[in-house]
């Protein structure tokens, strides 16, 4: 519980957090950027890590000139990139195993809805997935299990993890440091995690009515 709260507290107060570790550790900041992305998309274990809200703030950190957006987004790219690389060969190797695990961290919900949202759109799950919380960890995860072909699964990981966080970190070094961003950051924060989730809210919202028809 600890746990989740302090990863909560990091997500709402993301600048506050950023500011500091960047004070602290200096360029040792790309490293531990490079781990949390890397981990959020390559560990099973590790939904619940921040994701789009972190490229946002990190962009505007950027722009700030805190960080160079020249070593950030090739940085946070290839994490995004290798994590879901990392995350498929998991997936491959242990196989249907994965469906029987209900632990704390790998639940069997998470994983039947990433595979229903694999049946439903396919290889395109694989960039679709990036901007869906969850399942953005799992996709790869599912892609894996259901034996994709690696040359496909490569190709869409390379080119959702390159719009990925090219979007998020390009919208923060634009717009993050706008004066009504910048003084309502906790609040846009709360916005892009609310608009990343609205996804998976329309199909629970329509899986529903499909239930009661």
């Amino acid at each position: 519980m600890n746990i989740l709260f302090s990863i909560f507290d990091f997500v709402i107060h993301i600048d506050e957090h950023l500011s500091n570790i960047i004070a602290a550790t200096g360029p040792t900041t790309y490293i531990i950027v490079f781990a949390i992305i890397f981990a959020e998309t390559g560990l099973v274990v590790a939904p619940i890590l921040p994701g789009d809200s972190l490229l946002f703030a990190l962009g505007a950190f950027a722009a700030r000139g805190d960080l160079s957006i020249f070593i950030l987004w090739p940085l946070t790219t290839v994490a995004a990139i290798l994590g879901d690389s990392v995350n498929y060969a998991i997936g491959k190797r242990i196989g249907k195993k994965a469906f029987s695990l209900n632990s704390r961290f790998i639940k069997q919900e998470h994983l039947k809805k990433t595979e229903a949202f694999y049946t439903k759109h396919g290889a395109k799950m694989i960039i679709m997935a990036r901007f869906v919380p969850i399942v953005r960890t799992f996709a790869p995860f599912v892609a894996g299990i259901g034996n994709m072909h690696y040359r496909t699964f490569i190709s869409y990981n390379i080119i959702g993890g390159i719009i990925w966080t090219t979007l998020f970190t390009l919208l923060g070094f634009f717009f993050g440091n706008i004066p009504a961003v910048a003084h309502n950051f906790t609040l846009v924060i709360f916005a892009i995690i609310g608009l990343s989730l609205l996804p998976p809210i329309i199909e629970w919202i329509r899986s529903k009515k499909k239930t009661v028809q």
